[in-house]
């Protein structure tokens, strides 16, 4: 699946995909929110899962560039929720959206042009709400959630299960937005 905005393009992986993106999961400022960075082996891994992931499921968290001149920016999706997270999240939620983009594409509004997107796709498809959840010391992050008129859900705070106790990372908060043609 291909989406087209006015300045992206958000499309499937693509073998060309893999060493910019493991630069940029390997990026410690761009990964400060995570409890590490990343090898290129473990982006392979992902990259290959996510391929898989849209082929079993129709969507999942795709490569995002440039239109202009098709350099890769990271990524930008939406996805089933792991099953861990879901679990976590006292609403258990289904459907997340989420973006990783390198640290030069920052402060242009690419990550909230992305996401706006695939709200839309997720809408088309009938999904009755979509979720986002991050650290909650990730800011920045959660500018974008509010940007795309997502709102914070104090009720499915978590603790990251997959963090360990006592790490600065572990609280989490979560943003959701319902989809317009069902809220009445």
């Amino acid at each position: 699946m291909k989406i087209v905005t006015e300045r992206l393009i958000l499309r499937p992986w693509e073998d060309r995909d893999r060493a910019p993106m493991a630069r940029i999961h390997g990026d410690p400022h761009v990964r400060r929110f995570y409890p590490r960075v990343l090898t290129p082996q473990e982006v392979n891994a992902d990259i290959d899962l996510a391929i898989e992931r849209a082929r079993t499921n129709g969507f999942h968290f795709q490569a995002a560039e440039l239109k202009e001149d098709g350099r890769l920016i990271g990524l930008i999706g939406t996805g089933f929720a792991p099953d861990v997270i879901r679990a976590a999240i006292l609403s258990n939620p289904e459907v997340e959206i989420g973006w990783v983009i390198g640290k030069e594409f920052w402060g242009r509004g690419l990550a909230p042009e992305g996401a706006r997107a695939w709200l839309d796709y997720a809408w088309s498809i009938g999904l009755p709400e979509v979720v986002a959840f991050t650290a909650r010391l990730n800011l920045p992050s959660q500018r974008v959630m509010q940007k795309i008129g997502m709102t914070y859900d104090p009720d499915d705070d978590y603790r990251h299960p997959r963090i360990p106790e006592g790490h600065p990372l572990r609280p989490h908060v979560v943003y959701r937005i319902r989809n317009p043609s069902l809220r009445g």
